[in-house]
């Protein structure tokens, strides 16, 4: 399987990263001209992953259209920005692997809608966990959770990134991954507001107990188990 890669920040470098070492060719495009000279003739991303060497099986591009022969891809662009990124590529039927987190401003749409409103034919899959890239691309371990409606599709997708450092976990709940991926960002912003505001542990252990509980209410609402 050969696999793209369409975003070269950090963690989209990082996801990369990871499908090479798992044993597949990867094609990562990167807007920035300086990242994909570095990463074909030194194998670094200095801009957003400085000094963690990459593998020799990622290659980089400046060209969405160099993508057509993937067998899946891998978006890993910021979610504002899904939707007009996934209009200029050769997307066709080949399986989305979404990779940002967020709720679209304006339409108020999830990444998974935004993708299949833009490319209806495409299967599409959601990547969704507590990752750091530095971590990720130093093979470090870390568990993700990988949803998919289509059980053989994800599984697919599970065996050609999981590794020895890195574990997807297999869910059907794709609605439920993408809330849970958005909204524990603004959790993780809050507790850092009650951290520097002296607010103490007891406070913070409040927010996060009842947004998860609020998470789980939003998550029900929109569809999500």
């Amino acid at each position: 399987m050969r696999i793209g890669v369409i975003g070269g920040g950090a963690w989209g470098t990082a996801l990369a990263q990871v499908a090479a070492q798992a044993g597949d060719p990867v094609l990562l495009w990167a807007r920035e001209p300086e990242v994909v000279a570095s990463i074909n003739a030194n194998h670094e991303n200095p801009l957003f992953l400085k000094g963690v060497p990459l593998s020799h099986d990622v290659m980089a591009t400046g060209d969405l259209g160099a993508l057509a022969d993937c067998d899946a891809l891998l978006v890993v662009v910021p979610a504002q920005h899904v939707r007009a990124v996934l209009a200029e590529a050769p997307v066709g039927c080949t399986p989305l692997l979404l990779c940002a987190k967020g709720i679209e401003a304006g339409t108020q749409l999830l990444v998974g809608e935004v993708a299949a409103q833009v490319h209806p034919t495409a299967p599409i899959a959601v990547l969704s966990g507590p990752t750091f890239a530095y971590e990720v691309a130093a093979g470090l371990p870390t568990a993700v959770t990988l949803a998919c409606a289509d059980a053989d599709l994800g599984a697919r997708l599970v065996d050609r990134l999981a590794g020895p450092a890195f574990r997807p976990y297999l869910s059907n709940d794709v609605i439920g991954a993408e809330i849970g991926g958005a909204v524990k960002n603004v959790l993780a912003i809050a507790c850092g507001v009650v951290e520097g505001a002296g607010l103490g542990l007891n406070a913070r252990a409040a927010l996060i107990a009842r947004g998860f509980a609020e998470m789980t209410r939003f998550g029900l609402a929109r569809g999500g188990r």
